[in-house]
């Protein structure tokens, strides 16, 4: 991992299971984080800390970069993160990574004992935002699944309009490039 510490401060990547991943941001896909980054800010408890694209250390073989995690406020100047700083965990979904996402770093997270995780899909035809709560035996159980409007309680109270978010996505791609 210290390795990691030589490259240069550009690239963007995450360790896998050992393994260096580069990654790659569409602008729609900054868009959709920015807006997420709004819902989960307007009610944010002030000693908690949003944040887009920050790098989370979990163990020799793991550091993730969640697209939006919100952290306790001590750690407003760290990066990498210390995992058990994490409060909650968003990823959005991309046609390369899909089963990573939804799976790998579900358990990932789940094991370090990161409490929310919350996994946008923008590839369907409607965005769709899947809810995760850390449960017995350190494994998410699924708390919610929708395509309208998501409100929850965990960490706070947030809500995302996801016909919204569907329709920008929408208006974005359709968008003439000139």
């Amino acid at each position: 991992m210290t390795d990691l510490l030589h490259l240069p401060e550009e690239v963007r990547y995450e360790l896998v299971a050992g393994r260096l991943v580069t990654l790659e941001w569409t602008p729609v896909h900054q868009d959709l984080c920015l807006s997420l980054l709004q819902a989960v800010s307007e009610h944010c408890p002030g000693d908690l800390l949003p944040a887009l694209h920050v790098s989370v250390a979990i163990d020799r073989r793991h550091e993730f970069r969640p697209d939006l995690l919100v952290v306790r406020a001590g750690c407003a100047d760290m990066s990498p993160v210390p995992v058990a700083e994490v409060v909650l965990a968003v990823e959005l979904l991309s046609g390369h990574d899909r089963f990573h996402d939804l799976y790998d770093k579900a358990k990932v997270y789940a094991h370090a004992g990161v409490r929310s995780y919350w996994v946008v899909d923008p590839l369907q035809e409607r965005v769709t935002l899947t809810e995760y709560a850390l449960g017995a035996g350190r494994e998410y159980e699924q708390v919610a699944h929708t395509e309208d409007l998501f409100v929850t309680e965990r960490p706070w109270k947030v809500s995302v309009d996801l016909p919204t978010l569907s329709a920008r996505r929408n208006d974005l791609l359709a968008a003439d490039p000139e």
